[in-house]
């Protein structure tokens, strides 16, 4: 657990560590900490705040996921359109939480991360879907490259399903809007995860995003 508020770090070790919680196995102050603390504990879970006044929860998550991939994020912030939420999400972070989350939900959270699942506040989901749904983002034209070039090395079902998840549509509402068995579904999503070296759907859906931007501008 990272943060350099000494008072949430304890509230949140005090949340945390309930008689269904988890084991808060060691704390630091600075996003800089995070690669040493998570390379000597080897936690399941990276909590950490978004916003610090050195290294920052973002770039703390790539380098901690560089080193130690296995590794689950789970980031939390104060504000429920936090600039950083789509970057921590690219990064790699499984789930993004207000601070104010009760706690219950606070440590569901973190163990729908460590079981491999993303969790995301509902403001943040909600920001997450105009992103994707809306207004083209200005990704820019070298992501957008990327983007569209990394969805060519996918089969047209797998580009199907792979914009369906970007629309928001579990495994059922992806199997009823194609057609498909939910079986076949999880193996197409399975398949494009593995294609496309991405983590979670959230970043499935990102990646639709900055396709759709660099589309907009032709």
């Amino acid at each position: 657990m990272i943060d350099d508020d000494p008072l949430v770090r304890a509230g949140l070790r005090m949340l945390l560590g309930g008689p269904d919680g988890v084991d808060v196995v060691a704390e630091g102050e600075d996003g800089g900490q995070a690669v040493e603390l998570v390379g000597r504990h080897r936690p399941d879970v990276l909590v950490i705040d978004v916003r610090m006044a050195r290294t920052d929860g973002v770039s703390a998550t790539r380098e901690v996921l560089a080193a130690y991939p296995d590794v689950q994020v789970l980031i939390l912030t104060t504000f429920d359109a936090d600039a950083l939420v789509l970057e921590a999400l690219r990064a790699g972070a499984r789930g993004f939480v207000l601070k104010d989350t009760p706690p219950a939900q606070l440590v569901a959270a973190v163990h729908e991360v460590a079981s491999g699942d993303h969790a995301l506040s509902p403001s943040v989901a909600a920001l997450l879907v105009r992103e994707v749904s809306g207004a083209p983002a200005a990704a820019g034209g070298e992501r957008a490259g990327r983007a569209r070039s990394a969805l060519e090395n996918l089969t047209e079902r797998e580009r199907e399903v792979a914009r369906a998840v970007a629309r928001g549509g579990s495994n059922a509402e992806v199997s009823r809007e194609l057609f498909l068995s939910v079986p076949t579904v999880k193996a197409h999503v399975s398949s494009v995860l593995a294609k496309l070296g991405l983590a979670n759907r959230v970043q499935i859906a990102l990646l639709v995003h900055d396709a759709q931007d660099g589309d907009t501008g032709r």
